[in-house]
C-alpha cells in the first residue's frame, strides 16, 4: 500500500482529484477509483490519506468505499469480506494481510496515462456525484465566467479534463470559468461552438 502516497503526491502535483487502475481478485475485475479528500470528498479517519472506490467492471453500481492510508485499509472487517466474497476463517487476520498485499501490488506509483471506456464512465461518474451533478450530464454545451470571482470545482476541471481534454486546455489558467453539461446529447456543441459564443 505505500505506493498511495506517492500516487497521492503525482495526482496533486497533475492537479487531479481522482484516478482509477485496475484490481482483479477472485476472478472478479474490479475498477479502483482513487479519489482525494478535495470539495465534498471528507476524510471520517484522521490517518486517512485517500479514498479508494470499489466496482465491479461489469456492474458499476455495485461498490465499496473505503479509506486507506499506506499501510491499510480502515474499512470493517465484515463489509470488507461480505463484498469481495471472503470466506470467514480462524486466520482471518492473514487473509486480510494477503488481500492488502495483493491490492498494494497493483497500485501504480504515479496515474495511468491510459484510461479504459469504463474506467472513464466510472470516474467521470463518480466526479458528477462529488459535484452534485446528475451523472448524465455528460454533453458539453459551454462555457460560463463564475459570478463574483467564483472558482470552478476541481471535479468539474477534471470531469472536463476526462470528457473534452482539448477545450480545457483553453481554460487550464481560467480558474473563474466553468464548464456547463447537460443530459441531453442534442444539447452538445464542438469546441468551436463554444469559443465562438464564449468570446460573444
Amino acid at each position: 500500500m505505500s505506493n498511495l502516497k506517492t500516487l497521492k503526491d503525482d495526482m496533486v502535483s497533475k492537479e487531479w482529484t481522482i484516478c482509477s487502475f485496475i484490481f482483479e481478485y477472485n476472478k472478479i475485475e474490479y475498477i479502483v477509483l482513487v479519489k482525494r479528500f478535495v470539495g465534498k470528498e471528507e476524510r471520517e479517519n484522521k490517518y486517512s490519506l485517500v479514498k479508494l472506490h470499489f466496482m465491479k467492471s461489469n456492474d458499476l453500481s455495485d461498490g465499496l468505499q473505503v479509506e486507506a492510508n499506506s499501510r491499510s485499509l480502515i474499512v470493517d472487517a465484515k463489509k470488507l469480506r461480505e463484498y469481495f466474497g471472503i470466506k470467514y476463517s480462524d486466520n482471518w487476520g492473514d487473509i486480510l494481510c494477503q488481500f492488502t498485499e495483493r491490492l498494494g501490488k497493483v497500485i501504480p506509483q504515479l496515474m495511468p496515462d491510459i484510461k479504459s471506456d469504463i474506467e472513464r464512465i466510472a470516474m467521470v461518474n463518480s466526479l458528477s456525484h462529488s459535484d452534485s451533478e446528475d451523472p448524465k450530464k455528460i454533453y458539453c454545451n459551454g462555457v460560463r465566467r463564475n459570478p463574483n470571482g467564483g472558482k470552478r470545482s476541481e471535479f468539474n476541471a477534471d470531469k472536463t479534463k476526462l470528457l473534452r481534454g482539448p477545450l480545457f486546455k483553453y481554460f487550464r489558467y481560467e480558474p473563474n470559468v466553468s464548464f456547463c453539461y447537460f443530459a441531453e446529447p442534442s444539447m452538445e456543441n464542438d469546441d468551436a461552438t463554444i469559443l465562438l459564443n464564449f468570446s460573444k
